[in-house]
């Protein structure tokens, strides 16, 4: 499956909508721990200072500034690694006792919590310390603290686990996306195909159902098969009415053509009689080509000419036709231009092919008007090959052209001019068996009729 199919997919879309929505959660609730954890750590380290602060001011009320001091050097001596910080200092900023040379420059002059920057002598390292400073009787100051570098070791651990969990969130969450989407992606492209042959003219595909047949897309698809059968239901008696009327009257038609025609023999050639005869045997053989485009377009989409398929030389089928309808474009003062090309060739049925295109220049030249210019060309691509027919006539109105290419419609324009309005029809059908369709656009003046073809898969 192609990766920008897949990108593109509403199903994916989806998925990565929810990953991001869970992510999200999941970000909130991995930032919710981590406040919660450093708070409570934070909050932990903050009463083990407070609660060594009561203990020393404990110490100088009962024993003073040396039984302060002596207790302040066991406790260094004691655990010589410890994480604590102290200092004592007289009231002109003295150093006493303490692992600290002097007070940090933010703690001299208040009473808050600090947090700074020390060398500690004993361990030759650098430390950042959260510590509480506070005034003595006789005016000496105490600063006790302790080492923040457990906290940031536990801060950073949060962060780089909040990372990580987040990344394998995100990992996992879209590979399971890719997969999920793949799979819907690949039902939804399956029941696209199978509408575009339908479309095609198809009308007995049916869009296949999984193998567990209660899903909500096999409901849908259920549903549409079940839309398919009536539509096809409907569309084969329509056909079938169509067709058995003009088969039917195909034969006492002619009947009564042939007719005519014998009785047109028993009047002189001056006799009125004879004249109307004559215009009966005319619109009888009108009636006749109407009856014979209606069965053949029947047997177009009835599908059973792709048979006759193989090779098809386009720039020879754009020759004959323009050699067939040159002599009426001189006599009507049309120029007819086939513009070069380069070599195209094609799949499809050369007969149905050169029916189409002489339908589309037929209409050309009788609605392009004196001194006008008809341009036949061809583009081609990988994937498809376009025949144009363009022309400098009154061409169709927008809202008008989806409507042309239906049975009998006819443009009020059109109307006093024969014609059956079954020839767009034909082209229409031809184009639809070979996978393609007719389009209109503007020539500014004119109309560009365009017989695009799909390319048949090798």
């Amino acid at each position: 499956m192609k990766v920008n199919v897949l990108l593109q997919s509403s199903s994916f879309r989806l998925v990565l909508i929810y990953l991001l929505l869970f992510a999200g959660s999941a970000l909130m609730l991995l930032g919710f721990i981590y406040l919660s954890t450093v708070t409570f750590t934070a909050n932990q380290m903050d009463t083990t200072i407070q609660s060594d602060i009561t203990g020393l001011s404990e110490q100088y009320r009962l024993r003073g500034v040396n039984g302060l001091v002596a207790s302040i050097n066991d406790r260094l001596q004691q655990d010589p690694d410890s994480s604590s910080v102290y200092l004592l200092t007289t009231p002109n900023l003295t150093p006493v006792a303490g692992n600290l040379s002097s007070l940090p420059p933010e703690g001299v002059s208040t009473d808050n919590w600090m947090t700074f920057q020390f060398y500690d002598e004993r361990s030759n390292r650098i430390f950042h310390a959260r510590a509480r400073l506070f005034m003595l009787a006789e005016g000496f100051n105490l600063l006790v603290g302790r080492d923040t570098s457990d906290l940031k070791g536990i801060q950073q651990l949060l962060q780089r686990a909040m990372l990580w969990g987040l990344l394998i969130i995100l990992g996992l969450g879209l590979f399971g996306g890719i997969i999920m989407s793949r799979s819907m992606t690949r039902r939804i492209e399956l029941i696209n195909q199978n509408s575009r042959e339908i479309i095609a003219g198809n009308l007995s595909k049916r869009i296949p159902l999984s193998k567990q047949g209660s899903d909500d897309i096999d409901q849908l698809a259920s549903n549409l098969n079940h839309m398919l059968d009536e539509i096809e239901h409907l569309m084969t008696g329509i056909q079938q009415v169509s067709n058995n009327i003009a088969h039917d009257l195909r034969t006492p038609l002619t009947r009564i053509r042939n007719r005519l025609e014998r009785l047109q023999l028993e009047f002189d050639d001056n006799s009125l009689y004879k004249e109307s005869v004559q215009e009966c045997i005319t619109d009888a053989d009108q009636l006749l080509k109407t009856f014979a485009a209606l069965l053949r377009i029947a047997r177009i989409e009835a599908g059973g000419h792709q048979a006759n398929f193989a090779p098809v030389n386009v720039n020879e089928l754009l020759n004959d036709a323009a050699e067939l309808y040159e002599a009426l474009a001189e006599d009507k003062q049309l120029k007819l231009i086939i513009e070069k090309s380069q070599p195209a060739i094609i799949e499809g049925d050369r007969d149905l092919l050169f029916q189409a295109l002489a339908n589309l220049i037929d209409n050309a030249v009788k609605y392009t008007p004196v001194q006008g210019k008809i341009t036949l060309g061809i583009k081609q691509s990988d994937s498809y090959t376009e025949i144009i027919v363009a022309d400098s006539g009154p061409g169709i109105a927008f809202e008008e052209r989806d409507k042309v290419s239906q049975r009998f419609y006819r443009l009020e324009t059109s109307r006093n001019t024969p014609g059956s309005g079954l020839g767009l029809s034909l082209v229409k059908a031809v184009a639809l068996l070979h996978r393609g369709e007719l389009r209109f656009a503007d020539n500014t003046p004119g109309l560009i009729a365009t017989l695009h073809l799909n390319n048949f898969d090798p």
